[in-house]
């Protein structure tokens, strides 16, 4: 089923159907799969720069993979927490969420929340990647707002404007909540365009995307990416959201907008006290890059991990000695108190072989990642066969050239 939208200001008209295709008897939305689209591009673009952020790309699809998981099940409890009405006695459509439904800023939320856990377990550094992934989160937000736009959702108040937008489903929307839109001060007239504040957002975010990425290779400090997104989105959000008719509400607040000032109000006043605070410094060593630390730049030859690793096992081997030489102390006690000295000797062995396996283990272990090193050196030299012909092909083509050599002497002295 289709349904028109049109711009009668531009004289542009949409046949518009929320339903893709069909799997089955399983309608396949156009919400779901713009949705789908924002998460690729986003993901292209956060592993596309992972070098320019010394971020491990193995772990950091560990922490991305997670973090879109909450995001989604964030952005559906945030919509439903502030929408209860809609749900409470049907609580089964709760995990609808096939035709909509989704809040941004709890989507935000869970990411962050998920993302710093995530980190933490997967030994990544949480402000580089959370400055990669605000790029690829404002390119996908800027996708995903047209779901919106196929679903009639989304819009504001009306306009005069020649971009203002209408349809039947819209119509029909502000004709039912039009006495609660008059209570918030919105009068409006269904019957009119409204705005179509789905594509402010989704240009504010595309224009935001295009900054952030221009400024990554200019950024200052971990973390200044994350604090400008905040900002720019928070900025955008707060004065779209005061256009829109369908806000989630507590009382006559609107969430997002509060929530777009703070994320505004809040990234600002730290941006300026952070650049402050490093003008006054005036020591380019203070808040560096993390990409231009010893530890980044091991994270980018491939090196930090594997070598962390070495030193986990050999901290392993320390505590084992550490507890082996605790336990030899207490039987040499309980010999000295005059108890049995078989059962003291019987415990001594127990300890020494425990430790002696537990270390043969470790050194096993690190004996075998140095051999798959070498080997893995070893590939990258030219085999010894390869160099006796490269040899061989050289010394003849020497010996050619000594004989081209003579053979023109000779001609040389018989022309003379």
């Amino acid at each position: 089923m289709t349904e028109t939208i049109s711009f009668p200001g531009l004289g542009l008209e949409f046949q518009v159907a929320r339903v893709a295709f069909y799997i089955g008897n399983t309608p396949i939305y156009w919400y779901g799969i713009l949705i789908a689209l924002g998460l690729l591009a986003g993901s292209i673009y956060f592993f596309s720069r992972t070098k320019e952020f010394a971020v491990d790309p193995d772990r950091a699809s560990d922490v991305l993979l997670v973090a879109i998981i909450f995001s989604v099940i964030g952005a559906r409890l945030y919509y439903v927490l502030f929408s209860w009405e809609e749900f409470e006695d049907g609580l089964a459509s709760v995990f609808n969420i096939r035709q909509g439904g989704l809040a941004i800023y709890g989507c935000i939320i869970f990411a962050i929340l998920s993302a710093m856990l995530m980190c933490k377990l997967r030994k990544v550094k949480f402000l580089p990647l959370m400055d990669l992934g605000s790029g690829g989160l404002l390119l996908g937000q800027a996708i995903g707002r047209w779901g919106n736009f196929v679903n009639h959702e989304a819009f504001g108040s009306n306009t005069a404007n020649p971009w203002g937008m209408t349809s039947a489903s819209i119509t029909a929307y502000l004709r039912q909540h039009r006495s609660s839109l008059a209570g918030l001060g919105m009068t409006v007239d269904p019957d009119m365009p409204v705005h179509p504040t789905f594509l402010y957002e989704s240009l504010w975010c595309l224009i935001g995307f295009l900054l952030l990425f221009w400024f990554a290779k200019r950024r200052r400090f971990d973390g200044q990416i994350t604090l400008m997104y905040l900002g720019w989105y928070g900025l955008g959000r707060f004065f779209i959201e005061g256009l829109r008719t369908d806000s989630l509400l507590v009382g006559s607040l609107r969430v997002s907008q509060l929530l777009a000032f703070l994320c505004f109000s809040v990234s600002v006043a730290v941006l300026i006290g952070v650049m402050s605070k490093i003008r006054r410094e005036g020591d380019p060593s203070y808040l560096m890059l993390y990409r231009d630390t010893e530890e980044g730049k091991l994270v980018l030859a491939g090196k930090f991990y594997p070598k962390k690793d070495k030193v986990k096992k050999v901290k392993e081997a320390e505590e084992i000695t550490e507890t082996m030489k605790k336990d030899i102390e207490e039987v040499v006690e309980a010999i000295k108190t005059e108890e049995d000295i078989e059962i003291a000797t019987e415990r001594i062995e127990a300890i020494a072989d425990e430790a002696v396996t537990a270390i043969l283990k470790i050194a096993d272990d690190i004996t075998q990642e140095a051999e798959e090193a070498a080997e893995e050196e070893d590939a990258k030299l030219p085999l010894e066969s390869d160099i006796e012909e490269e040899q061989t092909a050289s010394e003849q083509n020497d010996e050619a050239d000594k004989i081209e050599k003579t053979d023109s002497e000779v001609d040389d002295g018989t022309d003379n």
